[in-house]
Parts: C-alpha cells; sequence; structure tokens
C-alpha cells in the first residue's frame, strides 16, 4: 500500500535520491526544500506521513514540526537527522514527532520505520454512504472511488460533525477544533465551509439556528474502525 509522503530536506541530492527511492516503492512522494514551501504544500494537500530534516533554512525542523502540531495537525512524522545527541532526539519526540532516523539513511531502514510508524495508524474509522467513503485518520474524501480534496480546515470541520455522532456541535467548539488559541477565529469561514460541506451532503448537515450544527445519522449507513 502506498501511501502520500511530503519530504522536507533541503540537500537537493539526498532529497531527489528520497524521493527515487519512495516513487519505486509506490508511494505519492512530495519533496521540498523550506518549511515555508512544507507549510504552503500541507495548506493545499493532505498528506499521510512527514519526513522532516531538523536543518533546514529559515526555521529547524523542530519548529516546523510545531507549528503543525499547534494547528491540530497530527500527521505522522519521522525525522532524518544527523544529530547524536540525546536531548535532540527526546526534544523532537515531545514535539510530536513519531520516529526518527540517522543519516545517512539506510533505504531499507526507511522503509521499515515508515511501515512500522503507520501500522500505528491502521485502526481507521470509515463511513460510507450515497457514494460516499470517508477515512478520518487519513483525511480522506472518496466518491464513487475518486478522491476528492476538500482542503485541510473544510475536512476537519466534517471530521467534527461525523465524530459528535449526531449531537449538535456548537459553532464555538467548532471554532476551538479549528484555530489554535494563537490564531484568529473566523464564524464566517466555518458558514463558507458548511456551505461547501452541503453542497457535497445536502440535507445530513442540520443547521440549528443560534446553536451550531449537527450531521444526520442514518441508521443503515456504515461506520467502521
Amino acid at each position: 500500500m502506498g501511501y502520500r509522503i511530503l519530504l522536507v530536506e533541503d540537500d537537493r541530492l539526498f532529497n531527489e535520491t528520497i524521493c527515487d527511492h519512495l516513487e519505486e516503492m509506490g508511494h505519492e512522494i512530495c519533496g521540498v526544500f523550506d518549511p515555508q514551501s512544507a507549510v504552503e504544500r500541507c495548506f493545499y494537500q493532505n498528506f499521510d506521513l512527514y519526513l522532516l530534516d531538523i536543518n533546514l533554512p529559515y526555521e529547524d525542523g523542530f519548529a516546523l514540526l510545531h507549528s503543525l502540531r499547534e494547528s491540530s495537525d497530527k500527521t505522522p512524522a519521522i525525522f532524518l537527522t544527523s544529530r547524536e545527541d540525546r536531548d535532540s532526539l527526546l526534544k523532537g519526540l515531545q514535539i510530536g514527532a513519531d520516529d526518527y532516523l540517522r543519516k545517512p539513511v539506510d533505504l531499507e531502514e526507511l522503509d521499515l520505520r515508515i511501515r512500522t510508524v503507520m501500522r500505528r495508524y491502521r485502526r481507521v474509522e470509515r463511513y460510507r454512504f450515497d457514494g460516499y467513503e470517508i477515512d478520518l485518520h487519513r483525511r480522506k474524501l472518496y466518491r464513487d472511488g475518486q478522491e476528492l480534496e476538500l482542503g485541510r480546515k473544510v475536512f476537519e470541520l466534517l471530521a467534527v460533525l461525523l465524530r459528535s455522532e449526531g449531537r449538535v456541535v456548537a459553532t464555538e467548539e467548532i471554532a476551538a477544533a479549528l484555530w489554535s488559541t494563537a490564531e484568529e477565529e473566523s464564524y464566517g469561514a466555518i458558514r463558507v465551509y458548511i456551505t461547501r460541506l452541503k453542497k457535497l451532503f445536502g440535507s445530513r448537515i442540520e443547521n440549528i439556528r443560534g446553536v451550531g450544527y449537527r450531521w444526520r445519522f442514518d441508521p443503515n449507513e456504515s461506520e467502521e474502525e
């Protein structure tokens, strides 16, 4: 099974080598060279795994992963590092990395680490109805087998509604889930996201005036773990 992987590595030759190898292994790989490019990619595209160098231009890999985790991005992450000191490794794990691999990277070991990390995330939540399949942990939406791109915030809102198990979710609760405390909340944006979801799912999303929103479940639809 291939994964969609984002590699952030400023050594261009090493970046190309890793990308070529992972593509040969059946993965969909996006290689960038700096944190800003990584953040831009994450905004427009969902990934199954991050491979992050620590020593990067502008800001290091620790700061990059920290900012992603602060934005509620729980995508598994592996640090690729030439550092040997214990403090650096502990710092990476405390920030939210799932594993680390020392350079020079052995490609067979990299494959093993990827399989091991992704195995931890194998327990998924899936919903199937009306030709749609939604995988919450991998943040993927399919219609009739074709993947649809929602954007991160819209998908996060969809996940909040589905995980509410049919209860009304207050607008304030949605805002807290979609934006970190360091970000400015936007209730106007929530309305835009709801409109986009309603174009796909119609009356399944119920507007509870003055309170929030609720996902209308059909007792016969499929939910898997």
